[in-house]
């Protein structure tokens, strides 16, 4: 049982992977290669790169939210998504896809309507709404679907 489980934080600005041991608060943590704060509270708009680099490097459950500049639901959702990333960090990585700008990740997630949350966990879907929510619905529906580990 010696072995801790150091967790693995992309950051949201330069897609280094930054190592945390468990002891630290990961809050105040802060990317060893750019120095930005690894959680800010304000889900990073990502593109294909740095979209694949959360989902596929990070220890974290990263929950994207996958919307456009045109959609009004997704709009009205947006401070709804930052509330939502203010309660569930460090624990998860909150992030944003702009379907327009990233038409093939949209189409390579499936996605057909706008919003949609899809939750990630180990490079894996673990599941997916669409429609608009509150905060507490955002946050009820990613630590509902959780993965017991995480």
């Amino acid at each position: 049982m010696g072995m801790t489980l150091e967790k693995l934080v992309v950051c949201g600005k330069c897609g280094g992977v930054n190592r945390l041991p468990p002891a630290r608060d990961a809050g105040d943590a802060k990317c060893g290669k750019c120095g930005s704060r690894l959680f800010s509270g304000h889900p990073a708009d990502v593109d294909a790169q740095s979209f694949d680099r959360q989902v596929t490097r990070s220890s974290l459950p990263v929950v994207v939210d996958v919307w456009a500049p045109w959609c009004g639901p997704c709009k009205m959702m947006a401070p709804a998504y930052e509330a939502a990333a203010n309660e569930l960090e460090p624990q998860v990585r909150l992030i944003k896809l702009n379907s327009d700008n990233e038409q093939a990740v949209a189409a390579r997630l499936g996605v057909r309507g706008i919003p949609t949350m899809i939750l990630f966990h180990g490079g894996q879907e673990v599941a997916r709404t669409s429609g608009a929510m509150t905060a507490g619905q955002i946050v009820r529906w990613v630590r509902d679907h959780l993965p017991a580990a995480a």
